[in-house]
């Protein structure tokens, strides 16, 4: 049985491969993971930087883990009632990028809505609308863009009142009829 021996130029090869894949590995893995270092953004898009211990996290970082730590997940229904020709709002408070899952349906007849956001502190009147339709049901996931008022504006153009029922999860504060 003969062993073979590997040639210089070989084993530098190896080597200079090796060297390689070690600072790949040490930039894309362990330095998000331990250090909470990313500068190629590899170990955010794969889940790593969460694995830094706290005392490395940035303050913006540290204020995410915090909201996520204090998040009370609210279940709630209403009845709204909404008279001939009027509108209401009915509306809640949600910090930014928080979900807001929802599912609505009317008594039956169709009815004019505008699923809309209000940043929180803005004096200009300045609103941001999600979804504007007519219809007698609706559900989904709102993720908040801006702290602030989210929810509806429902419009009853008929000549009956509209019973809306509103079911809300997430973690939000009702501000309530507007």
């Amino acid at each position: 049985m003969t062993q073979q021996v590997q040639s210089s130029k070989t084993l530098t090869k190896a080597t200079i491969f090796a060297v390689i894949l070690a600072v790949v590995v040490l930039i894309s893995v362990i330095l998000p993971a331990e250090y909470n270092v990313d500068p190629t953004g590899i170990g955010h898009s794969l889940g790593l930087t969460v694995l830094a211990p706290k005392a490395e996290l940035t303050k913006e970082q540290s204020l995410a883990y915090q909201q996520v730590a204090q998040q009370v997940i609210n279940e709630n229904t209403a009845t709204i009632t909404i008279e001939p020709n009027r509108g209401v709002e009915y509306k809640f408070y949600l910090t930014t990028a928080q979900k807001l899952k929802y599912q609505w349906q009317t008594d039956g007849q169709a009815i004019y809505f505008d699923l809309h956001g209000e940043p929180e502190g803005d004096t200009t009147g300045f609103f941001e609308s999600y979804t504007i339709a007519t219809s007698n049901e609706m559900s989904g996931t709102l993720t908040t863009p801006f702290a602030g008022s989210h929810g509806w504006y429902w419009k009853n153009t008929s000549d009956k009142p509209v019973v809306i029922t509103l079911t809300t999860s997430g973690n939000y504060k009702i501000i309530g009829l507007k």
